[in-house]
């Protein structure tokens, strides 16, 4: 036996959960993503998806990635730098730049590429990139590409970003870098004082809007949008495979900015470029978007009626004012048997454990659609109350 082999036989943390009964990954789904599903030939409802507008099998975004591969074939076989730039890819960053109030946009095949490859090109060995201790695992590993100095922040405390930032160099880029939404505890970033924060240190300001894009602002522009303060951060970025109901990633900000990323940003130069079914799916998604205003408002009614219903039932969901609902658990063996239990009681929903957490923290996320029914958060309910009982959760 190998090295590398013999050093990994002693993994064993996931069997040690499948002897259990209650290892909670890779289960297959044999339907198309919507409130209810098919797993292993029974109906289950979803609450475990990031499709927030409920687009992911809308007919008119099906046939519109239909026909892409008619006419432009199933990938584009090379990158954006060289010949896999289309018509389409054109098309949607026009688009994606004016719904989100920028100069121009840059579209990827994914939103981890995005983070990866635009935090690690923008600042220099004498400047600062400033996370939020809850930032997504990409922008994480996005920073850890960049030679810049690192400074932490606590989970939106703007005394202490305030505090990161007294000790920055005066002269150097600071790039205070934010979910809008955050991804596990469904809270949002301060962005009025971030921006405050921005203007008395000269920083600058990255937010990633994949939670909120769709979610929050007019016609769901996201974050930066629903404080007003489009203006004011520096860049923006999306994703499409939670509102946009396909795969892929942009990035949004000042054309002068956007044209050094378009030339030095290694994930976008060297990665083949988004196909054309998920390009031409993502433009018909933000079509529907702006023509059926009423999703977004299914959406929120929907959320505020499960968050007052898990808090008048007495779950702890910490701060969360969106579509995202973190109800914390605070073992790892029990989250994965309330994820077990639920599925066994009908509902599909996600664990959320190290290192996506601290320990001490973990939870399972109950993520809403607009599609969703009061009736389907309901029965989603009586089977909560059920399993947290049963384990003294509750």
């Amino acid at each position: 036996m190998g090295m590398l082999k013999e050093k990994y036989a002693k993994y064993d943390l996931p069997q040690q959960f499948m002897a259990k009964g209650v290892y909670p990954y890779f289960r297959c789904i044999d339907s198309e993503q919507d409130t209810e599903v098919t797993m292993s030939g029974k109906k289950v409802l979803m609450f475990g998806s990031n499709s927030y507008l409920g687009l992911t099998n809308h007919p008119r975004i099906k046939e519109a990635a239909i026909e892409a591969v008619r006419k432009y074939g199933t990938g584009c076989a090379g990158s954006r730098f060289l010949n896999g730039t289309l018509d389409i890819h054109i098309q949607l960053e026009n688009e994606l730049a004016e719904f989100v109030g920028k100069d121009e946009a840059l579209v990827y095949s994914t939103g981890f590429q995005v983070n990866l490859g635009v935090l690690s090109c923008l600042t220099g060995r004498r400047d600062t990139i400033l996370c939020d201790e809850l930032d997504h695992a990409s922008i994480v590993d996005g920073r850890r590409l960049s030679f810049s100095t690192l400074r932490k922040f606590r989970h939106n405390d703007m005394e202490h970003l305030e505090r990161e930032l007294q000790r920055c160099e005066p002269d150097t880029i600071k790039l205070i870098v934010v979910d809008g939404v955050f991804s596990m505890e469904g809270d949002i970033a301060n962005l009025p004082e971030i921006v405050r924060l921005k203007e008395k240190y000269n920083a600058s300001i990255f937010v990633d809007e994949a939670h909120g894009l769709g979610v929050l602002g007019n016609m769901g522009r996201g974050t930066c949008d629903h404080f007003g303060v489009t203006n004011d951060v520096d860049l923006i970025m999306g994703t499409f495979s939670k509102s946009l109901a396909t795969i892929g990633g942009f990035v949004a900000g000042d054309k002068e900015v956007i044209n050094y990323i378009r030339h030095n940003a290694r994930s976008y130069i060297f990665s083949a470029s988004n196909t054309p079914a998920a390009t031409a799916a993502a433009i018909e998604a933000l079509h529907i978007i702006k023509e059926e205003p009423e999703r977004l408002e299914n959406l929120w009614k929907v959320t505020n009626y499960a968050l007052d219903n898990f808090r008048s039932l007495g779950f702890e969901i910490g701060a969360t004012s969106t579509p995202i609902i973190p109800i914390y658990i605070r073992d790892t063996e029990k989250t994965f048997m309330v994820t077990k239990m639920l599925w066994d009681e009908g509902v599909f929903v996600n664990p959320v454990v190290p290192p996506a957490c601290s320990p001490q923290d973990t939870l399972i996320r109950f993520s809403l659609m607009a599609t969703h029914t009061k009736e389907q958060v309901d029965r989603a309910l009586e089977g909560m109350v059920r399993v947290f009982k049963a384990l003294e959760l509750l």
